[in-house]
């Protein structure tokens, strides 16, 4: 099985050498991955300027090819299936993003935003993240046999897989919910921090708290109580294409 490895945190991000490492044992892995920090870049592409592709081979999963590129996770996309992989691959894995993808907080995520653009170039995508912290045990212990169960079963080609692992070690872990359903809830609550500046303008910092009563059932509700959430997310208007083709 032939895998690419995008994500949104950028080349340097622990939570893609977890995701390049377990994708390794599934088959061939290329790596490719914005420069720098993108997240929240959804489905954004860079149309004016240019875009640098340069070797990673520091990345410290050796056995896997590794790239950066200039742009953000959706250009990650468009350029490894234009200029570095010799094939389209079999699935497109998306993160292991630092911090949830659920909720509707799902569509400033550039995670999703790449499986987004794998969906538009007809390949089967995943998106997976977890919530903010350094311990990843538990997506070494518990993602591979996730990946194993879900690529033979059946899915839409307007659909993805969301996967979002709870921060917590891995005793803590209380199981896996499938279905679930993206809250109609935010998970993270923004606020703008201001500052009065000399020249009369105003500094603006992003603050945030967390949802702490979504709906039960659905995905911000299941990680909360340390629970993998599994779900499946669609493009509405992948969908209408596909059905109006047909």
């Amino acid at each position: 099985m032939n895998i690419l490895v995008v994500n949104d945190d950028g080349i340097q991000s622990p939570g893609l050498a977890c995701l390049a490492r377990v994708a390794a044992r599934l088959g061939r892995v290329w790596v490719v991955a914005p420069a720098q920090q993108c997240s929240a870049m959804s489905h954004r592409i860079t149309v004016f300027g240019s875009l640098e592709l340069r070797a990673a081979p520091d990345f410290p999963v050796s056995e896997v090819e590794a790239w950066t590129v200039s742009g953000t996770p959706a250009d990650c996309v468009k350029v490894a299936l234009a200029r570095v992989l010799p094939q389209k691959p079999d699935l497109v894995l998306s993160g292991v993003n630092q911090g949830y993808n659920v909720g509707l907080d799902i569509l400033y995520s550039g995670t999703v935003g790449a499986t987004m653009e794998a969906l538009v170039n007809g390949l089967r995508a995943m998106a997976v993240s977890i919530g903010m912290g350094d311990d990843y045990r538990v997506i070494d212990a518990r993602l591979p046999d996730i990946l194993r169960s879900l690529l033979p079963r059946p899915i839409e080609a307007w659909e993805i897989w969301n996967i979002n692992f709870p921060a917590c070690a891995p005793e803590e872990l209380r199981g896996t919910r499938e279905g679930c359903w993206p809250s109609a809830l935010q998970f993270y609550h923004n606020t703008y921090h201001p500052t009065e500046l000399e020249d009369g303008g105003i500094r603006l910092e992003l603050t945030s708290t967390i949802e702490q009563n979504p709906e039960p059932g659905s995905d911000m509700d299941a990680v909360l109580r340390n629970y993998i959430a599994i779900g499946k997310i669609s493009s509405a208007m992948l969908e209408a294409a596909h059905r109006a083709r047909n």
